[in-house]
């Protein structure tokens, strides 16, 4: 056996996590590849809205850049920082207000203000349009003197929180403000879907299937290039980014995205660190009544943002 690289940590599963684990695949064993199109938005929401609502943070609807969304403020919240969280949907599903819960845990974790914008989805508005719109969003947080800003993102927006690192890190070069840090659980980072992970965890993840996350891609690609660095991170230029964290679970298809990403990171040089929680699905973090690997996972991302904010 090969042993770990220093930039992995795995999680064993604890025996209480083992019994919920086996309790949601069988509740969800009937939906496995069944989310698809806008006809899924609705039942999406309603899933995220049933994340337990964080005590002593409150919740206000706002517009940064242009782009509406919903800030997650903690009861006493850093000056001058804040965090900006792209939601998870696959770039088809997902609104701000579904996630503000879940974003309220990350602002009372760290202690900062959060913003969840509401970028556009596909396939009414196809890329480049959720970039755009994350993009202009963090220019507005700059615009109103927040100097310190952190990127987060689930899922699809992990990987829209990750070009955006990129991107505003390269425009920090030209004296702007670049982000201090970055968070992604269970990204995207590889829209062609060449992971191997694709067909090693096939049947281990409760959720997804191949065809299924390649009809979601299609959608909010177009006629763009997968591999667009502006579409996957993986194939973008990492040197110079600033500490990156990522939170994976093992029984996800997605779990060649945030292994490969976090290789070519500490190869380019970044303090990136993977995450690797044991028999854990995609979305795990959300599940903060469910698991003491979600509970984990949000304190080790709270105390992370708190150091770098």
């Amino acid at each position: 056996m090969q042993p770990q690289p220093p930039w992995l940590t795995v999680h064993p599963l604890s025996p209480e996590d083992a019994l919920g684990a086996t309790a949601l695949r069988a509740s969800v064993a009937a939906f496995k590849g069944k989310l698809a199109g806008t006809a899924a938005r609705g039942p999406f929401d309603d899933v995220m809205e049933r994340v337990a609502a964080p005590p002593d943070v409150t919740f206000e609807a706002d517009t940064v850049g242009g782009i509406s969304g919903v800030w997650a403020k903690p009861a006493r919240p850093r000056k001058g920082a804040a965090i900006l969280h792209a939601h998870g949907g696959w770039f088809n599903l997902g609104t701000a207000h579904a996630y503000r819960n879940f974003v309220g845990h990350l602002a009372s974790s760290a202690g900062a203000d959060a913003f969840v914008p509401d970028y556009r989805l596909a396939p009414e508005h196809p890329f480049p349009a959720a970039v755009t719109d994350v993009e202009a969003c963090y220019r507005g947080l700059v615009d109103n003197q927040i100097n310190k800003i952190a990127v987060t993102g689930d899922s699809a927006g992990g990987d829209l929180a990750l070009v955006l690192l990129s991107v505003a890190c390269a425009q920090a070069h030209k004296g702007g403000i670049g982000p201090v840090g970055a968070v992604a659980i269970s990204p995207v980072t590889d829209l062609a879907l060449t992971g191997e992970s694709f067909q090693t965890r096939a049947e281990a993840d409760p959720y997804f299937t191949r065809s299924q996350v390649a009809g979601l891609v299609a959608s909010y690609l177009g006629e763009a290039d997968p591999k667009n660095p502006l579409t996957s991170p993986l194939y973008g230029g990492l040197s110079g980014l600033p500490p990156i964290r990522v939170h994976v679970g093992d029984d996800e298809v997605l779990l060649d995205d945030s292994r490969r990403y976090v290789e070519r990171a500490v190869a380019a040089g970044v303090d990136a660190e993977l995450d690797v929680w044991m028999g854990m699905p995609h979305g795990f973090v959300t599940g903060m009544r469910e698991f003491a690997a979600a509970r984990q996972a949000l304190n080790a991302i709270g105390a992370f943002l708190k150091e770098h904010l």
